[in-house]
């Protein structure tokens, strides 16, 4: 099983901690897990102000000063910062660019982005936080393309998350980067939360759905995830859900924030990483299972939503594949 070259992950706590998005880094990169058989990652707080540190909710942690450990990290964890007013203190800003030069992942939650902003390191990049601080950020750092509607955004060594839950789906990305889908999946199922939502899913729904057409939608999803491998349609959901192909269209993207076809090309792409992983079938084989149809149409979805080939991502994640599986 593959791990990061650099297990170290590093929270950085802070006076005034957002409670809930440390605890997400906590769960998330803190809690032994035996279960994986994995080299897990080595997880450790600093802090950026000295003495005991301030909850929201009145709690109160210590960790210690000592940024150095920053420096050394594999990957940096910002779970939020007390206001997007005050900027953060000089030597946190050096030590995560030091980080930063020595190959480290930045990873932000929340408001934590303003800390990661003041960097730099965001300046010509595509960056996300929680919807009310979205028109904040863009005005206070120009040079950032604020992206306001998207649960995360991965440019490699930077990681910004929507508001945070969506810290979760940030975190539980860098997990299936790094060990791979099945990994991500076991660890999502012990939060009990979804095991993948695309960053580029909508923070939140525009429009409240009725409960009548929720229900009708779910049971058009479930039909439909047991039948990728099948030559589905736009119009062949909307036909199971009883409505027009428009407004199927529609009334799916009030729900999920994307497109019927985008939806299909992404369950279809993590059904193919399944396959991938589990088995040793050919690439023509994946792409019928999937229901991506061809090897080609296989390589060109895969590439564009995992940025690795499907070969590349079969030597690094299969572990005992079976040929007839």
């Amino acid at each position: 099983m593959s791990a990061p070259l650099n297990r170290s992950v590093v929270a950085v706590a802070y006076d005034g901690l957002c409670a809930f998005e440390f605890g997400v880094a906590t769960e998330l990169f803190g809690l032994a897990r035996p279960e994986l058989e994995a080299d897990w990652y080595e997880f450790e707080v600093v802090s950026a102000d000295a003495g005991p540190l301030r909850t929201l909710g009145g709690a109160t942690v210590t960790a210690p000063v000592e940024l150095g450990r920053v420096e050394a990290a594999g990957t940096v964890v910002l779970p939020g910062w007390r206001d997007p007013a005050e900027p953060p203190p000089r030597a946190l800003v050096d030590a995560l660019r030091a980080a930063h030069d020595g190959g480290a992942r930045l990873f932000s939650i929340c408001s934590g982005v303003f800390v990661l902003a003041a960097t730099g390191l965001l300046d010509h990049r595509q960056a996300t936080t929680h919807w009310r601080y979205a028109d904040r950020l863009q005005a206070d750092y120009p040079l950032i393309d604020v992206q306001p509607d998207v649960l995360y955004i991965d440019n490699g060594t930077t990681l910004t998350s929507a508001g945070s839950a969506a810290g979760i789906d940030a975190g539980l990305h860098l997990i299936r980067r790094d060990y791979g889908p099945t990994v991500a999946n076991q660890v999502a199922r012990r939060l009990v939360v979804p095991p993948h939502r695309d960053g580029g899913q909508a923070q939140f729904v525009t429009h409240p759905v009725p409960e009548g057409r929720e229900v009708a939608l779910s049971t058009t999803l479930d039909w439909a995830l047991g039948r990728l491998h099948e030559p589905l349609t736009v119009r062949d959901l909307a036909a199971h859900a009883h409505m027009s192909p428009r407004t199927f269209a529609r009334r799916f993207a009030e729900a999920t924030g994307q497109t019927p076809h985008r939806w299909l090309t992404l369950h279809r792409v993590r059904r193919a990483q399944d396959l991938l992983e589990s088995t040793s079938i050919g690439m023509d084989a994946v792409a019928a299972r999937s229901g991506l149809g061809s090897a080609a149409n296989l390589r060109h979805h895969f590439e564009r939503e995992t940025r690795t080939a499907p070969s590349r991502y079969r030597a690094a994640f299969r572990a005992e594949p079976s040929a007839t599986s």
